[in-house]
């Protein structure tokens, strides 16, 4: 059992060193091809933020394990708001700013209840999966739209300054091709361990496929949302901090999500549709009830930071 947590921790290193290697070596490249700073960061640089995730679920999909993809996806979101959100809230109170009320939330609100559909009939289809592709295709076409279409929207859209701000610029095109190779290689590896030792440690506790992806996967490949979070607010950069969060719970549900219907359609976890997806709605609401705060001042504060994280463990209790 050591061994399999040694095992474990191994590859969540490895698997977010080598998505940010992979994110690094592909925008540069595409960026000394010509490609537009928007376009280079809205595409490879945000998708990057959930290449941890998409893979993992790739790989559990492949390994017939849905349930595990899904739960990576639906588990991740419910960690984001309350685990991640909770802690950095209660280092510092959070501003949300008014770009993020007027675009990311109603959009988290509509894919959101696009995954409680899906899930719903407890059976995810192939044909559900493609249309939740083709929503973030589109999410990120419509973003890359308003952006080009008025430069006040860049400004004050915390994913779009994000994402540009971390397009690597002066990057020879060799170091770039070198990373992107490295990445390629060691993302796909490095998932595959992790997803087998998560298995042999849920298996040495009789948990459940679904109960993997809720907790170990999902808490694993929640950290770098965590970091970046914790990094944002102390350089009082708070729409960046929840920017982040949003982006990444709209892209684990339009493209994380998505992988596990497209590779392997299968009937689902009944606690899916009954429990899981409905903390997740949940969690959602209490981000933009939190956000809104109806005194005025739009701020999540500690104590509702404290809110957070204490319904983190106690999800974390009931599940397990």
């Amino acid at each position: 059992m050591v061994l399999s947590f040694v095992i474990l921790i191994l590859g969540f290193v490895a698997l977010v060193w080598s998505a940010d290697r992979f994110v690094f070596g592909a925008a540069a490249l595409a960026k000394n091809l010509g490609v537009p700073t928007l376009i280079v960061g809205l595409t490879i640089v945000a998708m990057g933020s959930s290449a941890p995730e998409m893979m993992v679920a790739a790989q559990a999909a492949l390994s017939d394990k849905t349930d595990t993809a899904v739960g990576n996806a639906i588990g991740s979101n419910i960690a984001n708001i309350f685990l991640v959100l909770g802690i950095t809230a209660l280092l510092r109170p959070l501003a949300v700013g008014s770009g993020i009320l007027r675009r990311e939330m109603p959009l988290l609100v509509i894919v959101s209840f696009g995954a409680w559909y899906i899930v719903s009939d407890n059976y995810f289809s192939f044909v559900e999966g493609a249309a939740l592709l083709v929503g973030f295709a589109a999410f990120i076409l419509s973003l890359i739209y308003i952006t080009k279409k008025s430069s006040s929207a860049a400004d004050d859209d915390p994913l779009v300054a994000e994402a540009c701000d971390e397009v690597p610029n002066d990057v020879p095109t060799g170091k770039a091709v070198f990373w992107l190779i490295v990445g390629m290689i060691i993302l796909p590896i490095s998932a595959d361990i992790l997803v087998d030792s998560a298995v042999d440690i849920a298996k040495l506790f009789g948990m459940s496929d679904l109960l993997i992806g809720l907790t170990i996967i999902a808490i694993g490949t929640s950290l770098p949302e965590l970091a970046a979070c914790i990094a944002g607010v102390l350089k009082n950069e708070d729409d960046l901090a929840l920017g982040n969060i949003i982006g990444s719970n709209i892209f684990n549900i339009l493209a994380v999500l998505s992988i596990a219907g497209l590779l392997n359609p299968a009937q689902l976890d009944l606690n899916i549709s009954g429990r899981d997806i409905f903390v997740m709605l949940g969690a959602t609401a209490a981000l933009i009830l939190m956000s809104l705060n109806f005194k005025g001042k739009r701020q999540i504060n500690r104590f509702e930071g404290g809110l957070l994280l204490a319904a983190f463990i106690g999800y974390m209790y009931v599940i397990i």
